[in-house]
């Protein structure tokens, strides 16, 4: 089953059969990929759809090559002008993108059942390290974000650094933005508490320095944090 079933003799002359039988398999892999990549994830149906019919394409450009060389000096110009205009993908998406390739080739080489077996130990691999704790970053209670309103007429450079240094263990300032139509600034930090029952007294310092507009300050979110590639 593992061996390629295309004849390697006759594989200039594909026959219709050979041809649908491997684009379904690719359909079918496609399909297996995208619920891997839905599995514990953020995704939008468009891009789902995507993976889902990649291996196909991948199968019939692969197919139609055949070992010509001029046509697969031609088929990799006409690929080179694609420009994907979108935002950069995850690293999640970048891999998601690379399994339905990887399939797509198989398949598209005659080797059906080793792209399933590649799915199979791939697709559990992937299911099994998003299930666990693997790689999450450690948390802890004392972890915070930060959000402090002060006017646009205030440098805000070290501006809170002594309290900082007093009531914190760490804190980055990871954002700064305008609001209010350019009023106002609002500054993010990432900061970790030095112990329990200091957040109080804390945020009132800094409402005496940033004139007692507004100050948040609550759990770091958990929301889709992934290295872009």
């Amino acid at each position: 089953m593992l061996n390629n079933f295309l004849d390697s003799a006759a594989v200039s002359t594909l026959s219709l059969e050979s041809l649908l039988l491997c684009t379904l398999a690719s359909l079918a892999l496609g399909l297996g990929a995208a619920l891997i990549y839905m599995y514990r994830n953020t995704y939008t149906k468009s891009f789902v759809v995507t993976l889902a019919l990649l291996p196909a394409m991948i199968q019939i450009v692969i197919m139609m090559v055949n070992g010509n060389l001029g046509t697969g000096v031609a088929v990799m110009g006409a690929f080179s002008l694609v420009r994907f205009r979108s935002v950069p993908g995850s690293a999640r998406e970048i891999g998601s993108i690379f399994l339905t390739m990887a399939l797509g080739l198989a398949t598209g080489t005659g080797y059906v059942g080793i792209a399933f077996l590649f799915l199979l130990v791939i697709g559990s691999a992937s299911l099994l390290l998003n299930t666990l704790s693997f790689g999450e970053p450690k948390k802890s209670a004392a972890d915070k974000e930060l959000k402090i309103t002060i006017p646009e007429n205030l440098d805000y450079t070290g501006i809170f650094d002594d309290l900082f240094k007093k009531y914190t263990h760490r804190a980055e300032l990871v954002q700064a933005k305008t609001t209010n139509m350019g009023s106002l600034f609002e500054l993010k930090y990432h900061i970790t508490m030095k112990a329990d029952g200091m957040e109080k007294p804390f945020l009132d310092a800094l409402r005496c320095r940033n004139g007692n507009l507004s100050i948040s300050c609550g759990r770091v979110p958990a929301g889709k944090k992934e290295d872009v590639l």
